[in-house]
């Protein structure tokens, strides 16, 4: 199982000292997302600072752009990545989509299918020199020429993943993607009866095996050094859950254990914005159903208990600890359970 993380940037000027330090902790593969700052750019940063770490999205809102945009970028950062670059893509809301990016908002799983096709088609076009015919319902690509075809990405296509949740996006990845991003606010429990099944049916559509998709699943990891952080760590854990548990999308989660009533009781709240309550609200129970908890120590034993059949990466995430270095013995018992040299 591989080792990701999102690199937590709120500097871009941080770009060319934080991606090194993480390849050099010994992470498999480092994300940017989309938050304060635009996910490309940095990525173009870290190519030239980097040598062996897969660069990626995690995620790029899709939504706020085109095929062909897409493309272009992906292009140009698997190229001067050497070939290390990862197309994550994710939906975002609809009043995100219409209210900040002022974009259309229609049938997202359909549409985050499209845009997986379209860049596929844009992609086959520019490394054989076939004509580009792409007409879908809400993407169309019928033009290009020699003066806009950069030709043969010398890396080859940079592989897609998309995100998602429900059974219908989740579905895309199956289908459509080379890999699949997974939302933290889920448990095995949810990943083996929600998740898995949704992606099985999407891939049982475009006639692929299992095989044929790298499944990341992003997990919320709640540890510390001293009961003191440990208990604010565990705070910290509470709150955030609680919002995910208050947002109706995520309620699968939650009835898949027979929690359904919270569901309802951390939405009334969350519209009083009683958000210090809310966290009150999740229990141990919850907490470590959801969440990874524990000792330093056996952290990278629960993340293979978590995921041992389920995922091919897991991305660690906790927005407490947003210092990269707090996670490098995780990283290296991850890397040392299955007999990788720690970097």
């Amino acid at each position: 199982m591989k080792t990701y993380t999102v690199a937590p940037l709120e500097d871009p000027r941080r770009v060319r000292t934080l991606y090194p330090e993480l390849e050099e902790i010994g992470y498999d593969g480092v994300f940017s997302f989309e938050a304060k700052h635009d996910p490309f750019l940095p990525l173009a940063t870290a190519a030239e600072h980097t040598e062996r770490v897969t660069l990626g999205t995690a995620i790029a809102i899709a939504f706020a752009r085109n095929p062909m945009n897409l493309a272009n970028l992906a292009f140009g950062l698997q190229s001067l990545s050497g070939g290390r670059f990862i197309l994550g893509l994710g939906s975002q809301v609809r009043p995100h989509i219409e209210k900040r990016f002022s974009m259309p908002w229609s049938k997202p799983a359909a549409r985050m299918r499209e845009i997986a096709l379209a860049i596929r088609a844009i992609f086959e076009s520019w490394e054989t020199g076939a004509p580009l015919r792409f007409e879908g319902a809400h993407y169309r690509h019928t033009l290009m020429i020699p003066a806009f075809d950069p030709g043969p990405n010398p890396f080859g296509p940079p592989p897609i993943y998309t995100a998602g949740f429900g059974p219908r996006m989740t579905a895309v990845a199956g289908e459509a993607a080379d890999g699949f991003f997974a939302h933290p606010f889920t448990s095995r429990r949810s990943l083996l009866e929600n998740t898995l099944p949704a992606l099985d049916r999407g891939l049982a559509k475009s006639g692929r095996s299992r095989a044929a998709l790298d499944v990341i699943c992003a997990t919320l990891v709640v540890t510390a050094d001293d009961e003191a952080s440990f208990a604010q760590a565990v705070t910290a854990a509470r709150k955030h859950l609680a919002f995910y548990g208050s947002t109706p999308a995520y309620r699968p989660t939650l009835d898949c254990h027979g929690w359904g009533e919270l569901h309802v009781e951390l939405n009334r709240l969350s519209k009083q914005g009683r958000w210090d309550e809310m966290g009150e609200l999740i229990d141990d129970e919850v907490l470590e159903t959801i969440a990874v908890v524990g000792e330093r120590s056996q952290i990278a034993g629960k993340l293979r208990a978590r995921l041992d059949g389920i995922a091919d990466g897991v991305s660690i995430t906790h927005n407490r600890f947003p210092d990269p270095a707090h996670w490098a013995d995780v990283v290296r018992d991850l890397r040392e359970a299955e007999g990788r040299v720690p970097c």
